[in-house]
């Protein structure tokens, strides 16, 4: 059976490590659990420096040359032409700028709650996510009494909440505020209420929250020194609202003053009560987590801390190494429930909506080589499509900054952005020489957009959001794509792979990522009827691209157009690979498998969590499930923390997204235009069930299966459409219902048995029916 909650019997010492996550898309906390002095640390998504605004700051540039730069890519590009490659140096000396007012997110501070007369050391301590619910809790005993602690962050009601009880005994507590930034704010207490305003002294951006304590019984006191202390209640609670001003607007990024809409939020979540307050989160929560269940027959020794339990974990047949992949499963939709929701002003980035720092690496900021883009992996095929909604408004808001990134730096139609970008439309380049310069991530991030369509079919979508997007990136780079002298193909040029190796022109992933772009964007094209001229456009492009696939010398799929793969590269990136996943150029039995395989071996198993992430889908687009889940084992027993979360080194959430994702692919696959059934399922599970799973086509797909084979196949059509599926279900005699009609019904047989045990069959599917499959004996 799935489990559905981490538990400790210690406090949390580390942010990173211990500490466990809430969120509702917008706010974002980690629980500590400590006894004497609980602490909260808490986030708004919004609160970033850099940007425009503020006193006596530089102009904002989004990145862009902030002095022409007449012949500068063209000389990169002759200098790749003569000499094969170009050193990352002396690129980033050429077209790269360091970064000026980038900025970075901001921890909103810390919640303490400061407990009299609690013991060092309580007795029967208990700590506890409870993932289905959305709820952390801390359990212990102390002088005769059971103390408890309730925590959650509410989507339907925008505040994080906390509930302190004690029976038999009254509860008393003193709430207070800090910052690692005391200079940029206020802090006020009056009648029961908390209240922190001020300004990011480097921007100017406004920010504002509010707690409101409500007691049963007792009293609240508010202190000159901004403090709420709550004395003789049988229980209290208290309800945590924030936001800032600003807004996803080009060029100044600001909104409304936030007060307002926090102080709504908080005395309207006070006045409904705890019951209702809970009640509402839970229910909320429970439509999107339990849309989605895996079972592997996991069971974990029922006292064991799920720190004991990752630390013990091997990989192995143990039914609790089954239970802790279930659990990291189940973890990554939680984790994307959290920090990503429709309404939230920005996507999940790299911490997803946590950070307790000032400086936090990387910026905690959206890096767009691979990482904001595999945060959102889980959301579709895990059937979280509307955690998506940030991510796609984040396009859309880039695009204003990218149409002048593109004509300013490359005299392009369209819009771009390069390798990492914030709140504020950075679409321009700085200075790393190994990080600096990927135009083309515009392309792969109009992929997600197009994603939602395949998945959902939604035409309106697809006409107003993803295609307008989708057609500027296109027409950028057919503004941009240089015939190769060597072969007289369209290349990318100057090209980067991220984050090794030289510039040259036409390396694999550019290749195939501008590849990915034009076939989706005809495909769009021709659905919504646009104009035929953009659509031949397209078609020569297409018909005169070269495509990134080629075999070098050892077998290897080429990273780059030229044979310069190292059989001994062991770096983190495999971006040559894009064709194979996310991308659907190679198939599992075509030419170019046994190259991407060959690449795959000699690159190894190591990596840092969202690498390894990567390479569990890889292995699984190649129908190698023994070897994702090594990958996944290796990920759970390297690269995650005791909280479960991933880690580069230091914390990064897109391998907690990457992974869960990736058990999906393992069990379910369609981006090929065919439900491929259990396509790559590990020796390891050999029975088990999933529920909930989407595919391409707006289908929900259920399986079972025992002894390694699928016993049973559910698929409920959201359209009228024909089903393509696949799977050794198929080769054997099943049944199949339709469960609306109540009727037995037929499928078309398009294959016979490849060699590798599976039938391919057509399924003539209505929408709204459910189908079920079932093996006979």
């Amino acid at each position: 059976m799935a489990h559905r909650a981490l538990r400790y019997d210690t406090p949390a010492a580390d942010w990173e490590r211990e500490a466990l996550p809430i969120g509702n898309g917008t706010l974002g906390a980690m629980v500590f659990g400590g006894v004497a002095r609980e602490r909260i640390q808490f986030n708004e998504k919004s609160l970033w420096t850099g940007g425009p605004g503020g006193p006596d700051s530089p102009p904002y540039d989004h990145g862009n040359w902030r002095e022409p730069r007449p012949g500068a890519l063209a000389a990169v590009q002759r200098l790749i032409e003569e000499h094969g490659t170009a050193a990352p140096d002396d690129v980033a000396a050429r077209l790269g700028q360091p970064r000026i007012r980038y900025g970075a997110y901001q921890t909103f501070g810390d919640l303490w709650l400061e407990i009299p007369g609690a013991p060092e050391t309580p007795d029967r301590y208990r700590r506890r996510l409870d993932i289905g619910r959305g709820v952390a809790s801390v359990e212990y005993a102390a002088h005769g009494a059971r103390h408890r602690r309730e925590f959650f962050a509410s989507y339907p009601d925008r505040v994080i909440a906390g509930r302190l009880s004690t029976a038999p005994g009254p509860v008393a507590f003193t709430l207070r505020h800090t910052s690692p930034r005391p200079g940029d704010h206020h802090v006020t207490a009056h009648d029961g209420r908390l209240t922190i305003r001020g300004a990011l002294a480097d921007n100017g951006l406004r920010f504002e929250a509010q707690v409101r304590v409500v007691c049963d019984g007792g009293t609240v006191t508010a202190g000159a020194d901004g403090t709420l202390t709550v004395t003789g209640a049988h229980g209290a609670w208290f309800v945590l609202a924030a936001g800032t001003d600003y807004a996803d607007s080009h060029p100044d990024y600001r909104g409304e003053d936030p007060h307002r809409v926090v102080a709504e939020a908080v005395d309207a979540a006070a006045e409904q009560g705890w019951p209702t307050l809970l009640s509402r989160h839970v229910r909320d929560h429970r439509a999107l987590f339990d849309r989605t269940a895996l079972d592997l027959g996991g069971q974990a020794p029922p006292d064991l801390p799920t720190d004991r339990q990752r630390a013990a974990y091997t990989g192995g047949d143990d039914p609790a190494d089954r239970a802790l992949e279930e659990l990291f499963f189940a973890y990554g939709r939680y984790l994307l429930i959290a920090s990503s929701r429709p309404g939230a002003p920005l996507p999940a980035g790299l911490q997803g909506v946590w950070n307790d720092s000032v400086q936090p690496a990387w910026s905690a900021d959206y890096h767009t080589n691979i990482n904001l883009q595999m945060n959102y992996w889980p959301a579709h095929a895990l059937n979280l499509a509307e955690t998506a909604e940030p991510l796609h408004r984040f396009i859309t808001a880039l695009r204003a900054p990218g149409r002048i990134t593109a004509r300013e730096m490359f005299g392009a139609r369209g819009w771009v952005v390069h390798n990492e970008t914030n709140p504020y439309g950075f679409t321009g380049v700085h200075d790393w020489p190994t990080a600096f310069w990927f135009p083309e991530a515009a392309a792969w991030l109009v992929h997600h957009l197009y994603e939602h369509y395949r998945f959902t079919l939604d035409t309106g979508f697809l006409r107003d959001t993803a295609y307008p997007a989708m057609r500027e990136a296109a027409a950028f780079w057919l503004d941009t794509l240089r015939p190769d002298p060597r072969d007289g193909t369209l290349v990318v040029s100057p090209g980067y792979s991220p984050e090794h190796g030289d510039f040259t022109a036409g390396p694999a992933m550019s290749q195939q990522i501008v590849h990915d772009l034009l076939t989706a964007t005809l495909e769009a094209a021709r659905a919504l009827g646009d104009d035929l001229a953009f659509q031949a456009a397209l078609r020569r492009a297409l018909d005169a691209l070269d495509p990134g696939l080629r075999i070098g010398s050892w077998g290897q799929l080429q990273e780059w157009k030229a044979d310069l793969d190292d059989p001994a590269d062991t770096h983190r990136h495999a971006s040559h690979l894009f064709a194979l996943h996310p991308g659907r150029q190679i198939a599992p039995d075509g030419p170019w498998a046994g190259a991407a395989a060959v690449s795959l071996d000699a690159r190894g198993d190591g990596g840092t969590g969202w690498s390894r992430a990567w390479k569990v889908h890889f292995w699984a687009r190649l129908r190698d499930g023994d070897r994702a889940h090594r990958l996944l084992a290796g990920q759970l027993t390297d690269s995650t923390l005791p909280n479960l979360w991933d880690t580069h080194p230091p914390f990064q959430i897109d391998g907690n997204f990457g992974a869960a994702a990736g058990i999906a692919q393992m069990l379910l696959q369609s981006h090929r235009g065919v439900l491929d059934v259990l396509p790559a399922l590990p020796r390891r599970w050999p029975d088990g069930s999933v529920r909930g799973l989407r595919a391409h086509g707006d289908l929900t797909v259920g399986i079972t299966w025992r002894a390694g084979r699928a016993r049973t196949l559910t698929v409920t059509a959201g359209h009228d459409g024909p089903v393509r599926m696949r799977g050794a279900l198929f080769a054997r005699p099943y049944t199949l219902h339709d469960g609306a009609t109540g009727h037995e019904t037929a499928v078309r047989d398009d294959t016979g048995d490849p060699g590798d045990g599976a039938r391919t069959v057509t399924l003539a599917a209505r929408g709204g029916h459910t189908y079920r499959f079932a093996a006979r004996g």
